[in-house]
């Protein structure tokens, strides 16, 4: 299946036309692409792992017929362009920085505007001048492409965001000297000045010419040897390479691999793509179940299963950010298996099983069961993640997940969470309490669950299971947390569970949530 480097380039649309590229090694990165080989080093590179937010960029595909959230015909996300590789554009659309000069000359109303127009900012980044949103300007670039996406997002439906949504939406993207009040002001402030919009109609037409429905298939040398990514287009030829490569490394959002390149260095050799496996994107009903493909970005599951279930909307928002969420896969945060994962905790407390495929042979299993120690898997040579399937029924018990990190957004769990809790009258039916951060894998806690069924659920049988967590797990001291520490927070969350859930008097959510008791926009420094 693979080709020399002449045969297919890496082909996709970039400052108002396709360009082609080959003999880029398959790890390099679209920000090194922009600066070194483009020239357009508008996009910074700050951390280089995905967590700052000054190198993002927005990315364009076609949008299915119906989509909501549509732009013109065009699927606009924010991705962290330190941690994508290159050939995973091909098809698509890159949209940076100095995009938006060009959108501005020819979207203003000349009759309104002087001649002089072409040199006019465009309204986000006018209002970062006008609210003072900007200082040492290193990563305003990255913040200006978040409220661009923002902006083309509300402009094609006809709304303007709360200053809640702005933060939300911003919360990939730090800021060491400005603070974040001018730049959440300038998000409001851009939809008072006059409209620039995108005009997608011949991004539309490019991407259309671009469409393959075969699989892509790009190489280039690495010293003397030919390293090959593999880009296949079916659920069925994705089972047939994975076979038949299985040393190969799968990638999916590489919000994992990425920093595995640019962090350790590692050499990846050949690489199979899942991403423009359509089929591995689904997330719908299935029968008596929600089915998430593997491929579905974070953003498509998590927002799936908050829709079902809007007790979830917390750890949704806080699972890293938005540029994060848009790129990496559920299926890739659950077969990466670790221990701090927040997918793996929810997914449990909802008895999902993992879906498995090899070739032709589908084998399905609990979750919990998928991990065997640190790391490692239960993934046969081969074999793939290829869904995640969670019960309705497990939707109807009362359902809690709690995120708890030194940061409020973007950042990695200390702890997580996630509990369900099924009463008959006051006494517990059924419950899950399922923890990552608290051993080598995440896993059940099965003596505290044991404390709990078929006992009253009061003070007395949460004191119990508070108890039994100290036998459920043996938590390690790391930079993120201390063993005691995670253990007397695992035990509140119980007790947090309780106040929420107890039948006489419960706690409501809005008491708890921070988003509620303090408005998030407080938490920027505003």
């Amino acid at each position: 299946m693979s080709m020399t480097p002449s045969t297919q380039p890496i082909r996709f649309f970039h400052r108002g036309r396709i360009v082609d590229v080959s003999g880029v090694h398959p790890t390099r990165s679209v920000l090194d692409w922009l600066r070194e080989d483009a020239r357009c080093t508008g996009t910074k590179e700050g951390c280089n792992e995905g967590d700052c937010g000054a190198c993002t960029v927005v990315i364009g595909e076609l949008a299915e017929a119906g989509e909501a959230n549509a732009v013109g015909g065009l699927r606009l996300s924010t991705v962290n362009a330190c941690i994508q590789f290159l050939p995973t554009l091909h098809g698509k659309a890159l949209f940076t920085v100095e995009d938006l000069k060009a959108q501005c000359s020819k979207g203003r109303d000349t009759a309104q505007h002087d001649k002089h127009a072409v040199t006019r900012l465009h309204p986000v980044q006018q209002a970062m001048v006008d609210c003072h949103g900007s200082q040492c300007g290193f990563c305003t670039p990255g913040f200006v492409m978040s409220l661009w996406s923002t902006y083309e997002h509300h402009q094609a439906g006809g709304t303007r965001p709360t200053r809640q949504q702005l933060a939300d939406d911003l919360s990939g993207n730090l800021c060491r000297c400005t603070g974040y009040r001018p730049i959440l002001d300038a998000g409001q402030r851009m939809f008072d000045l006059p409209g620039v919009r995108l005009d997608a109609e011949p991004v539309v037409t490019a991407l259309a010419s671009l469409k393959h429905e075969n699989s892509f298939d790009y190489a280039a040398l690495l010293g003397q040897r030919m390293d090959h990514f593999h880009a296949p287009t079916t659920l069925a030829d994705l089972a047939a390479l994975r076979e038949a490569k299985p040393a190969a490394q799968l990638l999916a959002g590489s919000t994992d691999v990425g920093l595995w390149v640019n962090k350790q260095f590692r050499d990846l050799g050949d690489i199979i793509f899942v991403g423009d496996v359509a089929e591995m994107k689904v997330v719908e009903e299935r029968g008596d179940a929600l089915y998430i493909g593997a491929g579905a970005s974070l953003e498509a599951a998590f927002g799936a299963l908050a829709r079902r279930l809007p007790s979830l909307t917390d750890v949704w928002l806080r699972f890293a950010s938005p540029p994060i969420r848009n790129a990496g896969t559920m299926g890739g945060n659950v077969a990466n298996g670790s221990p701090i994962g927040d997918s793996p905790p929810v997914l449990m407390s909802l008895d999902a099983e993992i879906e498995l495929r090899r070739g032709e042979r589908v084998r399905r299993m609990p979750l919990p069961d998928f991990y065997v120690d640190y790391m490692k898997n239960r993934l046969e040579p081969g074999e793939f993640v290829q869904g995640l399937v969670v019960p309705l029924a497990a939707m109807q018990r009362q359902v809690r997940a709690y995120k708890i990190s030194k940061r409020f957004d973007c950042d990695i769990s200390a702890l997580c969470g996630g509990f369900s809790i099924a009463l008959d009258g006051d006494v517990v039916k059924e419950v899950r309490l399922a923890f990552g951060g608290m051993a080598a894998v995440v896993k059940r806690a099965a003596q505290a669950e044991a404390a709990l069924v078929g006992k009253p659920w009061t003070q007395a049988s949460v004191n119990a299971a508070k108890l039994a967590l100290a036998q459920d797990f043996k938590p390690l001291t790391d930079m993120r947390a201390s063993a005691d520490y995670r253990l007397q927070v695992a035990q509140n969350l119980l007790q947090r569970l309780w106040l929420e859930t107890r039948t006489a008097d419960p706690l409501p959510v809005e008491a708890t949530s921070v988003w509620s008791v303090m408005p998030h926009a407080a938490l920027q420094g505003v």
